[in-house]
């Protein structure tokens, strides 16, 4: 096993610029998700720690070695692929012990590799089969099968689940946790999907234009989110945001007034005109509770008679739609609230939870 540094690690394509300078520490036995949109430098970062890509500048350190000139076999490191990378011609036994058998590992060894994996896999049914012959399911279990079975310091995972079904996906993120817990090797693991970030990760870093937005726990980056970028990305439903004005006693929004005192951003210092500043505010829908089943207290807040415009049933929780300002808020809700379209109810919120974002920077205050 090894720690991985990225130093100052910058990528360019010509002129164009796709990763921007990324400093990150990702400790020996680490579980780290790079997370984010499309186009965020997430595939080309972990493709640089690979070695399939070269930083135009910085250092990539593994262990104790800088590997910028290392070639991608020499890295030790076992890579799982989005589409698979399978030897179409080969038997599924034969594609997991490739690297072994070029690695000319003992035929003893590398049976009980094969034995340990299929039966962690359930493959040993699929041994003699070919690629072509497999569900798409199937055929990622034997790119991981590959992947695990090497001695390898560091496992890469790009995409890894992306063009499997939603359950099927489910399946494979928790085995894909079970495996990191029995081995315990160092791993990152890109994605665009914010469920696996939060439910694989040790640390989450959510990249946005090239850069780290922000990294942390997954509660961490859930809980206290240092912009609206990470807030809205990170959290399914979505944040909340809306718009407020900011005074020094208190927080107005829409016809709601908050008291300052139990707000997140209690310590900001800008000096406040007498007009108040134009802020935004950000609530989770995971926060709002009905106040029927819940006790108001000087923590809280009551949104009393909001309208609800739509009701989406979710099975054991309901989503519920209301209006605030002018902006659709959505609050996720237990089987107890029963409530209809139309109705008028009365919404709780601890005051610690509702965030407050600069206007114009949309950073945390």
């Amino acid at each position: 096993m090894a720690s991985i540094k990225l130093k100052n690690i910058i990528k360019n394509y010509g002129q164009t610029e796709v990763v921007k300078g990324i400093d990150l520490d990702i400790n020996d036995g680490e579980f780290v998700v790079l997370v984010g949109p499309s186009g965020c430098g997430k595939s080309t970062t972990l493709r640089m720690i690979a070695g399939l890509e070269q930083a135009t500048m910085g250092d990539i350190v593994i262990g104790d070695r800088v590997v910028n000139d290392i070639e991608p076999q020499h890295r030790n490191i076992a890579m799982v692929f989005q589409n698979y990378a399978l030897y179409p011609h080969k038997s599924v036994r034969e594609n997991i012990v490739f690297a072994l058998r070029r690695l000319k590992v003992e035929e003893a060894e590398l049976q009980r590799r094969l034995a340990e994996v299929s039966e962690m896999l359930q493959l040993d049914e699929l041994l003699d089969r070919k690629p072509a012959d497999l569900s798409g399911g199937q055929r990622q279990r034997v790119a991981m099968g590959r992947a695990i079975i090497r001695d390898a310091d560091v496992f890469l995972f790009d995409e890894p689940l992306s063009n499997l079904d939603a359950k099927l996906r489910a399946h494979m993120r928790t085995e894909i946790g079970k495996i990191h817990n029995k081995f315990g090797r160092t791993s990152v693991y890109v994605t665009h999907d914010q469920v696996e970030a939060m439910t694989l990760a040790d640390k989450v870093v959510v990249l946005h234009n090239g850069y780290i937005a922000q990294a942390g726990t997954p509660m961490e980056i859930y809980l206290d989110p240092v912009n609206i970028f990470v807030a809205q990305f990170i959290g399914s439903p979505s944040m909340n945001i809306v718009e407020g004005i900011l005074f020094n006693d208190y927080l107005q929004v829409a016809d709601y007034r908050l008291p300052r005192e139990k707000l997140s951003a209690v310590n900001y210092q800008k000096t406040i005109p007498a007009s108040g500043i134009a802020v935004k505010i950000g609530i989770r829908p995971d926060f709002f509770n009905d106040k029927n089943y819940f006790a108001e207290t000087d923590a809280t807040f009551n949104f009393n008679g909001v309208n609800i415009d739509l009701i989406e049933p979710m099975g054991f929780d309901k989503e519920v739609l209301f209006n605030i300002g002018g902006t659709t808020i959505k609050a996720r809700l237990d089987l107890r609230s029963e409530i209809k379209r139309g109705d008028k109810m009365d919404l709780l919120v601890e005051l610690s939870r509702i965030l407050i974002f600069d206007q114009q920077t949309e950073q945390r205050l």
